[in-house]
C-alpha cells in the first residue's frame, strides 16, 4: 500500500500526498509552493494529480506543477480544471501508484465533484468533512444527500481524507443538533485535545462519521425531531438534510 501524509496549505487546507517509494501523487494541490517544497525535501517524483472539484483552493497549483514535467491530471470532465489530461465523470477505475482507484461522482458542493476510493481510503474533497459536509454552491439538497448516502454505504473502516481542517468547528454545530449523543461528546473532547496540540483531526473513519456527523444521521429519530424544529417539511432524509444544512449555514 502507498503511504499517505498531508501538506498544509492556506489557512486550513490539506493537500494529500500519496507516495510509494519515491513516486508521488497529490490530491487537490491548491498551491504549488508547499508541494514543490515537500517533493524536493523528500526527493520525490510527482507523476499524478487527483482533483476533486474546480474551486481555486483545490486546483490553483496545477499549472505550476505540470509546467515542471509531464504529470497525469485526473479531474472532473464537466468542470473547468487547468491542465486536466484525464477527464472523469464517476464510475471509472483508474490506477495510481500501482493501485486501482474507483472514481465516485458526488455532486452537491459542485456539480462535477468527484471522490477517489482506493485501498480503504476515500479522498472526498469538500463533500464530506469531519462531522460535517460541504456547502451547496452548485448542487441541490437531493444531490448532496444522495452523494452522502453513497459514501455511507462504504465499509465503516474506510478512512475519510477530507480537504479541510473543519472538524472542531463542525462538532460545535453537531452538539447543538444532537446534545445527548455520547459518541459525539467523546469525539469533541478528543478533537479538542488534538487541535490543542496542533495535530490534525483527520483522517477519521466512516464508522466514526456515521456515529457523530449530523449529515450522515438524517434517518435517526433525534435528527428528524431537530430538523422538524428547524423548518423541515417532512421526515424523509432529503427534507431532514435540507433543514439541517440550512441551520448549519446560519450557525
Amino acid at each position: 500500500m502507498f503511504d499517505v501524509s498531508f501538506i498544509p496549505a492556506f489557512k486550513d487546507n490539506y493537500i494529500w500526498l500519496l507516495t510509494r517509494g519515491k513516486r508521488a501523487v497529490v490530491v487537490d494541490p491548491g498551491d504549488a509552493a508547499p508541494v514543490l517544497a515537500r517533493l524536493e525535501a523528500d526527493g520525490l517524483s510527482l507523476e499524478g494529480i487527483l482533483i476533486t472539484h474546480h474551486h481555486a483552493d483545490h486546483q490553483g497549483g496545477v499549472a505550476e506543477l505540470v509546467a515542471r514535467g509531464p504529470v497525469r491530471v485526473h479531474a472532473p470532465g464537466n468542470e473547468s480544471i487547468t491542465g486536466c489530461t484525464h477527464p472523469l465523470y464517476g464510475g471509472e477505475t483508474i490506477e495510481i501508484l500501482g493501485s486501482p482507484v474507483s472514481v465516485m461522482a458526488v455532486p452537491g458542493h459542485t456539480l462535477g465533484h468527484l471522490a477517489y476510493l482506493t485501498e480503504g481510503c476515500l479522498f472526498c474533497g469538500d463533500t464530506l468533512f469531519g462531522a460535517g459536509c460541504g456547502r451547496l454552491f452548485e448542487g441541490t439538497p437531493e444531490q448532496m444527500s444522495g452523494s452522502l448516502e453513497r459514501i455511507a454505504a462504504l465499509p465503516d473502516a474506510t478512512r475519510i481524507y477530507c480537504a479541510h481542517e473543519y472538524t472542531e468547528m463542525n462538532l460545535r454545530f453537531a452538539l447543538a443538533v444532537e446534545p445527548d449523543n455520547a459518541a459525539l461528546q467523546a469525539r469533541a473532547e478528543r478533537v479538542a485535545s488534538l487541535r490543542g496540540a496542533c495535530l490534525p483531526s483527520v483522517p477519521s473513519t466512516l464508522g466514526e462519521e456515521k456515529e457523530t456527523n449530523p449529515f450522515l444521521r438524517c434517518s435517526e429519530p433525534a435528527m428528524i425531531e431537530a430538523a422538524l424544529q428547524h423548518g423541515a417539511a417532512a421526515r424523509d432524509r432529503t427534507s431532514v438534510f435540507t433543514a439541517i444544512r440550512a441551520w448549519r449555514n446560519g450557525f
